[in-house]
């Protein structure tokens, strides 16, 4: 429980304010420091923001099953989905051993967390560290496999 309550940051009663996007990313970066990354030293980050203002982190999680491993970006999503949250209104990710010479794409997100944003996150502005324009989850994955045809 303990472990919990230190993942999400809630922001004071009445109007929260609204956190830019280097705050996100400042938060980002703070999260993939927790990263355990043993196998691909590629310590990843995330955060989400809540429609009510509250802030949920999340860091990747390797395991030697690599089918096993967490992403930070669903690592953060769970997070939040567990403690209620529905509605998000920003992501934060970072990639703190991602070269420059990368690009867009070795920073954004995998398949499967677009998935997840694009179901769980959909009307989320996305910053990615590193890329200065913002993304939404449809430009983020175009074609991506939805069950209600109401919903992104």
């Amino acid at each position: 429980m303990e472990e919990a309550r230190r993942q999400v940051t809630p922001f004071p009663a009445g109007n929260p304010p609204v956190p830019d996007r280097e705050s996100l990313l400042a938060a980002a970066r703070v999260a993939a420091q927790a990263a355990y990354a043993p196998y691909s030293k590629f310590r990843v980050g995330a955060v989400v923001l809540t429609e009510d203002g509250r802030l949920f982190s999340g860091c990747n999680v390797e395991n030697a099953s690599y089918g096993l491993c967490l992403c930070a970006e669903r690592n953060a999503l769970a997070s939040a989905i567990a403690a209620g949250a529905r509605r998000f209104t920003a992501v934060a990710v970072t990639c703190l051993d991602a070269s420059p010479a990368l690009g867009p794409e070795g920073r954004s997100p995998c398949g499967a967390c677009r998935q997840w944003l694009l179901e769980l996150a959909p009307d989320a502005i996305i910053h990615l560290d590193g890329v200065d324009r913002p993304w939404t989850s449809r430009e983020l994955l175009p074609l991506g496999f939805v069950l209600d045809a109401g919903r992104p």
